[in-house]
């Protein structure tokens, strides 16, 4: 069996079920209706519905090592179906890929992963490679290279998204729109790339 603490979330969840019933029917009733597809880590400090405060049917949540988007025509199709299904039959009008710093992912593109022992991992990182040779080729300070990879990280994966026709023509007629975040775990504050400026800030309401 799981773990205490989980067992105990579980009993608490079933006494809010109850409390909140009417909204847990209609999403059975009317289906889920969600307006963002977020893309993140599957880092268990990263939650998505936590960070935003989302509710159950806010959310299409797509996870991966280091949020990562296979592109299109490379044989990785878990993610490329969540996609498809998001945009052609969810009509999403929003995808957030958002990364985080302490990402084991990105730090594990400083070794030499093990193909015998681990090639999925290996091959998985290689989806995420040419934002760490991009930063590197930059010249960012050692100690700045971490966030300047997570970042760069986060934006190739937005062109990997690109990759896949419904985003693509999607994006092209104005009906989905494409944003790039960073969570930072050491303070819970949440940055956004803005495309028009070519810069990173602090998300505010």
């Amino acid at each position: 069996m799981p773990t205490p603490k989980i067992l105990e979330g579980i009993a608490r969840f079933q006494k809010e079920f109850a409390a909140h019933r009417e909204r847990y029917e209609h999403l059975v009733t009317k289906g889920q209706d969600p307006k963002v597809l977020f893309v993140t880590c599957s880092d268990s400090r990263v939650a998505p519905e936590l960070i935003t405060g989302a509710e159950a049917g806010d959310l299409f949540v797509a996870r991966s090592i280091a949020n990562i988007v296979p592109p299109y025509g490379t044989g990785a199709i878990g993610v490329g179906a969540v996609i498809e299904y998001a945009v052609l039959h969810l009509q999403m009008e929003h995808i957030v890929v958002c990364g985080h710093t302490d990402c084991g992912g990105i730090k594990a593109l400083d070794v030499q992963l093990d193909l015998s022992r681990e090639p999925h991992i290996a091959r998985w990182l290689d989806n995420a490679r040419p934002a760490k040779t991009k930063v590197e080729a930059s010249g960012v300070p050692p100690e700045e290279r971490h966030l300047a990879t997570v970042r760069e990280n986060v934006l190739l994966q937005l062109e990997h998204l690109r990759s896949y026709d419904p985003v693509r023509e999607a994006e092209q007629e104005g009906r989905i729109r494409l944003h790039g975040w960073v969570y930072h775990l050491e303070d819970g504050q949440i940055e956004a790339y803005d495309p028009d400026k070519g810069e990173w800030g602090v998300v505010r309401r």
